[in-house]
């Protein structure tokens, strides 16, 4: 099964690396053209405002937008989250604006404010997950029917409602492959 990253900015060779040991293709999305035979596609963390203006400049913005309408399986990470969320704080813009979700940009700060924890998710898993944060957004709301999936200190760190999945930390840079593995079985 192929599952795209997309490839504009940030951490995409990790996801592709986790996807790959979980046995299946990771592949590098940079055009239209890369979308053919995928079943998901992980919009990684790095610069919201930078990802979504590329998105816009090689025409992959309002094809991604449909795409996820639509029902193909995507997950959001960090910036990911914010890409996906309908509503930012603090701002009236958005990007895709497809999960009915408000976030909040740099909620623990910056850089130097990043950490880790060890957490079960009881819907991914028994065992503790790392959990990594760097300059990471929370939701701060959840409208309709998503379905808040992780919290830390009380705070909302990953959601999901139908084909979509986001969370505020990345999996990727850990050696843990339960997170993958939760949105491969989505896009099964």
């Amino acid at each position: 099964m192929k599952i795209g990253v997309l490839a504009l900015q940030g951490g995409v060779i990790e996801h592709i690396n986790h996807i790959n040991q979980l046995g299946h293709e990771g592949v590098e999305v940079k055009k239209l053209e890369d979308f053919k035979d995928l079943r998901g596609i992980i919009l990684p963390g790095g610069e919201s405002t930078t990802i979504g203006k590329l998105l816009r400049e090689r025409n992959m913005f309002i094809f991604l937008r449909e795409k996820i309408i639509s029902g193909f399986p995507v997950w959001g990470t960090c910036a990911g989250m914010i890409l996906l969320a309908k509503h930012i704080e603090e701002s009236s813009s958005g990007h895709l604006k497809v999960m009915d979700i408000k976030v909040k940009r740099n909620a623990y700060g910056s850089q130097l404010a990043s950490f880790k924890k060890n957490v079960i998710i009881n819907e991914i898993s028994s065992e503790p997950i790392p959990l990594i944060f760097i300059r990471a957004p929370l939701i701060t709301e959840v409208f309709e029917d998503v379905k808040t999936i992780c919290t830390v200190d009380d705070k909302i760190v990953a959601a999901k409602q139908n084909n979509m999945f986001a969370t505020a930390f990345h999996p990727e840079l850990t050696d843990n492959l339960e997170v993958h593995r939760y949105f491969v079985n989505m896009c099964k």
